[in-house]
């Protein structure tokens, strides 16, 4: 190698070579002023270590929530079908004018004679042309009844014959009507132009 070729290659490794050596005058450096101590004495303090426990998870003792419920939706509104209703026309009545006329007073009533009675007069103890006497009944003698009293009216008519028997009153009652109506049906009067009313009383005893 020659001269020239030596001092290119010194140019090249300058810059590090003077690197290296401001380093390790540096370190030196420190070790004299107690700079490297200082860091041994960091380097050597104790590590602290702490042991970190895993946190438990607490379970908690209540059950578990229900499930959500689920809120059926309503059903969709549907409107109602609209119902036209024809409201008929009322047509009023027609008007009707009333004319009032004022009645006279009424009158005095009218008189009314009075009839004729039809009735014909009744004729009490009136003697017949022909008479048939009642018997005593049977009954009255089974009911130990001996005596009794008996009104009756004896309907005539104009041809003298008796048309109706109406017992009036008895006593004893309805002991002595049939034998009464009996006989008195049978008892002929005087004819008259007018019938009239017999009016007899018929007593009843019992003889041995």
């Amino acid at each position: 190698m020659d001269y020239a070729d030596s001092q290119r290659s010194w140019g090249k490794h300058a810059p590090s070579i003077i690197f290296v050596i401001v380093l390790h005058l540096l370190v030196g450096y420190a070790l004299v002023t107690g700079l490297a101590r200082k860091m041994v004495d960091v380097i050597k303090q104790p590590l602290e270590t702490k042991i970190i426990e895993e946190v438990k998870k607490v379970i908690p003792d209540t059950p578990p929530p229900p499930p959500p419920k689920l809120n059926t939706p309503p059903p969709p509104f549907i409107p109602p079908p609209e119902v036209n209703i024809q409201v008929p026309v009322v047509t009023p009545p027609p008007s009707i004018s009333t004319t009032t006329t004022e009645r006279p007073p009424p009158g005095p009533p009218p008189v009314i004679a009075p009839q004729p009675s039809t009735q014909p007069a009744v004729r009490r103890n009136f003697s017949p042309v022909s008479r048939v006497q009642p018997v005593f009944p049977r009954d009255a003698i089974k009911k130990g009844i001996e005596r009794g009293v008996v009104i009756a009216h004896a309907y005539v008519g104009p041809d003298g014959a008796v048309k109706e028997v109406r017992i009036v009153s008895a006593n004893p009652s309805r002991v002595f009507d049939r034998e009464v109506i009996r006989a008195l049906s049978q008892w002929r009067f005087a004819p008259e132009p007018v019938g009239f009313i017999a009016e007899f009383e018929l007593e009843f005893k019992l003889t041995d």
